[in-house]
């Protein structure tokens, strides 16, 4: 029989088809045309430089493609989805507080402490200096200008002669640092106060006052460095006018601070510390305010008149002035009396924004 074009004869071998074959066994007679070798190892070389991802790529679509086929996700696909996952885990978890973020206290105080050290400090340098004075230097600190009778020198006396001035003057030093910070914490104290007001007419009010408290208190112990180290047997006009200052800042201070806490207490003390501080402040202040007119009186007569005991009673009221102004500060303990002077690394998180200890008059 002639062939027919498009037939193959039936003594002849058909090329297999890999398609229609089910078994996908190859009959040794079926065989490929053989491909050039120049082309084959082109295309190795080929397969050779493709990168590694298109590999992956290709081996995946071409497993897709197969029926039944498990679909497999690329490398980088799992290491990048794997990446992710651990991230949203670790952000739902709380992130544990390393070593560098922890609190390390390197200095703590009582708060009530420095306050007592506040207090003695002065208070005992006032007493050694009127004693060693008056028992080794009596005719230089009972001298006036008025040549009369004295029994009792004044502050400026004791604490302007040699060696008692560098005595003061060192413990004045010691005392105008804690001085300083009693100022700025009362400060941030009394704003924290006036937060809890409800009436705006009155928070503004209060935060008046308590700028008006804070730069009173300010000028109060520099007026005190001033007199301190200021003799009055140096310049004693200077020295006059730096103790007037002081002694008018001093009863404005007490004055605002009292009218101050009545602003921020209209139901009053709410502790027995807060009544108990109230309650000396008042008894400080009214003592203040009768040995100030003392003072005056019989600084006027002493001037003018030259009387026997007048600068002794000066001298008397004087003491009791700065006995009042020091207990007045010293309600401090009662005020503050669980609280921790403290110095700290990575304290930053736990400071807030009104306990900041700025110069600037909000």
């Amino acid at each position: 029989m002639d062939a027919v074009p498009g037939r193959v004869p039936p003594d002849e071998t058909a090329p297999a088809r890999t398609s229609a074959d089910n078994t996908g066994i190859k009959s040794p007679q079926q065989h490929l045309p053989e491909l050039p070798r120049q082309d084959s190892h082109q295309h190795r070389q080929h397969q050779h430089h493709q990168p590694h991802q298109q590999g992956w790529d290709m081996t995946d679509n071409a497993h897709s493609t197969l029926p039944g086929a498990i679909q497999r996700k690329s490398r980088p696909e799992e290491r990048s989805k794997d990446r992710s996952g651990r991230s949203d885990d670790e952000g739902d978890r709380p992130r544990s507080r390393t070593s560098s973020d922890k609190l390390v206290v390197h200095l703590i105080i009582g708060f009530r402490d420095i306050c007592v050290f506040t207090l003695v400090l002065p208070l005992g340098t006032l007493f050694v200096c009127f004693v060693s004075a008056y028992v080794f230097q009596p005719e230089e600190i009972h001298e006036t200008h008025c040549r009369v009778y004295n029994i009792i020198p004044s502050i400026s006396a004791i604490t302007g002669v040699s060696p008692q001035r560098y005595l003061w003057r060192v413990s004045i030093a010691l005392h105008i640092g804690p001085r300083f910070i009693i100022a700025f914490v009362y400060r941030n104290w009394y704003r924290a106060m006036a937060d809890s007001l409800n009436d705006p007419g009155r928070l503004t009010k209060a935060c008046r006052m308590i700028n008006v408290v804070y730069w009173l208190n300010l000028i109060e112990i520099s007026a005190l460095c001033g007199v301190t180290y200021i003799s009055n047997k140096e310049n004693y006009p200077l020295h006059e006018k730096v103790f007037i200052i002081f002694m008018t800042t001093s009863l404005s201070y007490m004055l605002a601070t009292l009218k101050l806490l009545k602003i921020l207490q209209p139901d009053g003390p709410q502790t027995p510390n807060e009544e108990a501080s109230l309650r000396y402040k008042q008894a400080f202040f009214a003592l203040s305010i009768a040995s100030t007119i003392g003072l005056i009186l019989f600084f006027l007569k002493h001037r003018f008149l030259c009387q026997d005991l007048a600068f002794s009673w000066f001298a008397l009221c004087e003491y009791i002035v700065a006995s009042a102004n020091m207990g007045f500060h010293c309600t401090t303990m009662l005020d503050f009396s669980t609280e921790h002077f403290l110095i700290a690394k990575n304290a930053k998180q736990y400071k807030k924004q009104h306990t900041s200890l700025g110069w600037k008059l909000d």
